[in-house]
């Protein structure tokens, strides 16, 4: 009996030597750790206080603390960062669809701030601001060095009052200057219209307008074109989308598939992990799909595009899209301000992580720069514009035509003529009305 009681004693021995073995250099690393922070805040405390006493000037206490922990939050990454209340009032504002500014969605890159995408319709939009400018002076006050909240407080003022941005741009030699008069920004999310027998849905932004929009629209263009049966398919045009909210894109997303998933979210602990999955309904019924997307397409266009691709609802067609994969929570703080801070990533339905890679289009097309045309001679006109029935001495066609099938072929041509001069104006828009007829007529005959 004495054995077995030393045997038990023995082992519990044992094991408080094995847990003390493993647990106590652990918890000496944590308390390390915690002294370590306590002294970094120490120091910021000392260094805070000096400043007050010692800087040349006055300074506002509450700005050094604000500058402080927004320091802290953009050294994460370029989307987080600390929204003071007034900053966070605009932000809620420009979800609802509606604003003061420029219309220019910006990050910043090597220090210098970059356009996303203008904003259709806006002041920056009709000054010819592209996706990928780099803006380096605002009214001949340097950027470098700024925040990208400082750089894009310097651009806000009130609407009316003009403002001279300094513009680098490649494939330009030298920066140039653009001048912009700010106004109010009132964001249509989706426009849509008719081109040919297409329907395309031209969504600029994800705000808590664009699922009804697009819903609305889509419903109406059917209803003008006749019915279902008289629309070949719809291009979802995403280019210069710098994104917005999450569920939008989700609803977006949803309304062209029937089921699936849509997106999923990762963030650092996987409990913290979401699914987003499509459910029943199309509101297409089925119709051929073209995604549009560039190197403007940010985020939430990049979840759309993305979803729509890997589940093979749509063909993407375009150039690689921004590469905006992260998820940003907005988290109201004390003193009516709010803390945006990057929380997961966002993967589309294959699992593809879209961050700093983007979305590659199924068919690269690049849209050409504009030329200015040149004038051709009458001459060189007709020359251009000859036919068979021109030439001298030509067949004439014996065989009766009706009138219908005549009026038949002259709107088929009317409409080939349309394709045509829209080429001109917006290639990457035409190529894809092309791919939905191409796809519309490989569809069975009975649909």
């Amino acid at each position: 009996m004495k054995k077995f009681l030393m045997a038990a004693t023995l082992g519990t021995a044992a094991s408080v030597l094995v847990t003390t073995q493993f647990a106590g250099p652990l918890i000496a690393q944590e308390a390390e750790k915690k002294s370590t922070v306590y002294e970094q805040l120490d120091l910021f405390g000392d260094i805070f206080e000096r400043i007050r006493a010692q800087y040349v000037e006055d300074v506002d206490e509450a700005d050094l603390i604000e500058a402080a922990i927004n320091g802290m939050l953009t050294s994460l990454d370029p989307h987080s960062s600390y929204l003071p209340p007034k900053d966070f009032d605009d932000m809620r504002t420009q979800t609802s669809g509606e604003f003061g500014g420029l219309g220019i969605e910006v990050t910043q890159e090597d220090g210098y701030v970059k356009v996303v995408s203008p904003m259709d319709g806006t002041p920056a939009d009709e000054a010819g601001m592209e996706s990928g400018d780099f803006i380096t002076t605002v009214d001949g006050t340097s950027l470098l060095g700024l925040t990208l909240e400082e750089a894009v407080e310097m651009m806000r003022g009130p609407v009316g009052s003009e403002i001279i941005l300094t513009v680098v741009r490649e494939g330009v030699d030298e920066p140039f200057e653009v001048s912009i008069v700010r106004d109010t920004i009132k964001l249509t999310a989706v426009r849509t219209r008719l081109e040919g027998d297409s329907v395309v849905l031209r969504v600029t932004t994800f705000n808590r307008q664009t699922f009804p929009n697009l819903k609305e629209g889509l419903a109406k263009q059917i209803e003008e074109a006749g019915g279902e049966d008289k629309i070949n398919g719809i291009v979802l045009d995403l280019r210069n989308n710098p994104g917005g909210l999450l569920t939008q894109a989700i609803a977006v997303s949803d309304a062209f598939l029937d089921k699936g998933e849509i997106v999923s979210t990762r963030g650092r602990n996987p409990r913290d992990s979401e699914r987003y999955n499509a459910t029943e309904g199309d509101l297409s019924n089925g119709k051929p799909i073209v995604v549009l997307i560039n190197g403007g397409s940010a985020s939430a266009s990049e979840i759309v595009a993305g979803a729509l691709q890997d589940h093979r609802r749509a063909v993407v067609v375009g150039e690689k899209s921004f590469g905006k994969g992260s998820v940003q929570t907005v988290v109201p703080v004390r003193g009516d301000g709010a803390m945006r801070l990057t929380t997961s990533r966002y993967y589309t339905p294959s699992g593809r992580s879209i961050q700093a890679l983007g979305v590659s289009p199924d068919i690269i097309v690049v849209q050409p720069p504009r030329k200015p045309e040149e004038e051709a001679t009458e001459e060189e006109a007709k020359r251009n514009s000859r036919s068979e029935a021109d030439l001298r001495g030509s067949l004439t066609n014996n065989d009766k035509i009706s009138e219908d099938d005549l009026k038949l072929l002259e709107a088929e041509q009317k409409k080939a003529e349309e394709v045509a001069k829209l080429r001109e104006q917006d290639y990457q828009l035409a190529y894809a009305l092309d791919v939905l007829k191409g796809l519309s007529a490989l569809a069975p005959a009975d649909k």
